[in-house]
């Protein structure tokens, strides 16, 4: 089986992750040389792309700039999947999904499917788009059931056409000395925190206002001086969160980073991970921190609470409330049995439910059933 997968760019991000690492495995799958899989991305070559290619995976960029080049990615996507013969093309994320949909009347013969990653409500236009482009799908793939509810009710997904099948991490847990499962990071982490007196917050991802940063600012400043918080990823939000740091005069406790090539570079400095958002499909970092041995603190909203179990495997506080954020941060840095205790939880549940060993299986039943 040959097969595409679609994706608007490979910058650094969840999703370019999730198709990165699919492509690797399902090509390690046919390392006979029978079939194959290729990705391709609708806009300019990106970080990801150069990842996939040291993988061995060929990647194809169509370089369009905007809306204006929608009938000419088209064409450019008809002409491969004509010249390479795939015999399934999955897209993942509105723009690919729409281009896709355009070219599959061109090639009856080969299945699409299609990936909605989000629970985020705007642009509500993505939604109506999306409700008009997944009839040239055999099936929508989310990553939650959260995601799934809002295909369902914000583009009209038929029930019975979603599957969901959640992000994945590499997750390997090991028993610590005489204690529970713990990360092979997360026992060097321990090594180094009894003789450091600050805490680190961390967050990891797009600089976006659906993000909510500046909640996580605002509970760092109500925190003691002990606490700094560094922010890896960039984005449209950025000026904005500059002079939310000088509003709150953390300029000495707040570093921007930009964005990392590898989550695992931020996650070895960071005592606590937070993802402050308003909406999330899934939160890929999430799992990437559980697996990593981080805490993490996170808003109670759908996507979120399909991956973390507050007060087992990480702590949930409601949105726009960084009073609550606060305490909870604080909670985890101050209470060694309760840090230690998530940790142990969230290593054993990520292995449970979002290891590679337990995802691939469900891509690969999906790609056997078209």
């Amino acid at each position: 089986m040959k097969i595409l997968l679609l994706i608007t760019d490979l910058e650094i991000g969840g999703t370019p992750t999730v198709v990165r690492e699919l492509a690797i495995r399902l090509n390690r799958k046919n390392a006979d040389g029978a079939g194959g899989v290729t990705v391709a991305c609708l806009s300019r070559w990106g970080p990801v792309a150069d990842q996939l290619r040291e993988a061995g995976v060929p990647v194809v960029a169509f370089e369009a700039t905007g809306a204006a080049n929608l009938f000419g990615t088209t064409r450019r996507l008809v002409s491969l999947i004509h010249r390479e013969r795939f015999d399934v093309v999955f897209s993942f994320l509105i723009h690919a999904n729409l281009v896709a949909s355009l070219a599959s009347p061109f090639y009856p013969g080969v299945r699409f499917l299609q990936s909605i990653q989000t629970t985020q409500p705007t642009p509500r236009w993505h939604w109506r788009l999306q409700s008009m482009v997944h009839h040239a799908a055999e099936r929508i793939v989310v990553p939650s059931p959260s995601a799934a509810q809002a295909a369902m009710e914000w583009a009209d997904v038929p029930p019975e056409k979603i599957v969901v099948i959640p992000n994945a991490v590499e997750c390997e847990c090991a028993s610590g000395a005489g204690g529970p499962p713990v990360s092979s990071l997360s026992i060097e982490k321990d090594h180094g925190r009894a003789a450091r007196t600050t805490s680190t917050i961390g967050f990891i991802g797009r600089l976006d206002p659906i993000k909510r940063i500046a909640d996580l600012l605002q509970a760092v400043a109500l925190l003691d001086d002990r606490f700094t918080v560094e922010l890896f990823g960039e984005g449209e939000d950025r000026p904005r969160i500059e002079s939310e740091i000088a509003r709150l005069h953390l300029e000495s406790r707040a570093i921007l980073h930009g964005p990392i090539a590898s989550p695992n570079d931020a996650l070895r400095s960071i005592d606590v991970l937070v993802v402050p958002s308003a909406a999330e499909g899934f939160g890929l970092v999430l799992i990437e921190a559980m697996a990593a041995g981080v805490p993490v603190v996170a808003t109670d909203v759908p996507g979120i609470r399909d991956v973390v179990k507050n007060e087992v495997t990480g702590l949930l506080v409601p949105v726009a409330s960084p009073i609550k954020l606060a305490a909870a941060i604080g909670r985890i840095v101050d209470d060694g049995v309760l840090r230690d205790r998530l940790i142990a939880a969230a290593c054993i549940d990520v292995q449970a439910r979002f290891s590679w060993d337990v995802v691939l299986p469900k891509y690969k039943m999906l790609l056997a059933s078209v």
